[in-house]
């Protein structure tokens, strides 16, 4: 017996919330297919059977309906032909086949009935199937767009807002300091660096400076 059989008194909405809350619903889902599959190819071979029942006898229903027409002109042309015993044996033989034209018929609905009722039962199975296997189109874009989710928000957590501010921070301080070490080692090579005569140019011209700033405050001094 197959799962779906086994399940068969589920309605479709209560198969989904089991597919819902399976760990792999893919695989469920494709199981369910499977199964109605499975439950589809049965049902359309018990169809088919009761199909031919109904065929079958229609056909002799009609054959004795036929058959009743048949040997009621039959009975008429014997009576017409004054033909006593001819007409007796016609007309027995029409109220036989009447007999089973009744019958046939009788069997006749009572299969078209079923064979009606197995047709629908067979189209609801068919949409079914048909729904799960939309279904399933649905849970595969989900499922894979969630485990996508998982894997990016995986991927995200080892860029944690609070390790990576600290770690800026200590690539901030770490820089801060070398561009002092920087800075004062070369204001350490700069003073060692001047020779002799570099300084008394520099005084050289400390003292131009002096000279011409003194004149040009004695300019204003009788204004």
């Amino acid at each position: 017996m197959s799962l779906f059989k086994r399940l068969r008194d589920l309605t479709l909405s209560n198969v989904y919330a089991l597919i819902e809350k399976a760990e792999d619903p893919i695989k469920l889902t494709d199981q369910y297919i499977r199964d109605m599959t499975e439950d589809l190819q049965d049902a359309e071979k018990a169809v088919a059977s009761q199909i031919a029942l109904e065929k079958k006898f229609k056909q002799l229903f009609e054959e004795q309906a036929a058959l009743v027409q048949k040997r009621t002109e039959q009975a008429h042309m014997a009576a017409q032909a004054q033909n006593v015993d001819l007409a007796r044996r016609a007309l027995e033989e029409k109220h036989a086949a009447e007999q089973k034209k009744t019958e046939y018929e009788t069997s006749y609905n009572q299969n078209k009935q079923l064979a009606d009722n197995l047709r629908a039962k067979l189209d609801d199975m068919r949409k079914q199937l048909t729904e799960m296997k939309n279904k399933r189109e649905t849970l595969v874009a989900r499922y894979n767009a969630a485990k996508t989710q998982v894997e990016i928000n995986k991927a995200m957590s080892g860029f944690g807002s609070d390790s990576a501010a600290a770690g800026l921070k200590r690539m901030e301080e770490k820089m801060l300091q070398m561009e002092a070490q920087a800075e004062a080692g070369n204001e350490l090579s700069s003073s060692k660096g001047k020779s002799l005569d570099e300084e008394f140019a520099n005084l050289g011209k400390d003292k131009k400076v002096e000279d011409e700033l003194a004149a040009l405050l004695k300019q204003y001094e009788n204004k």
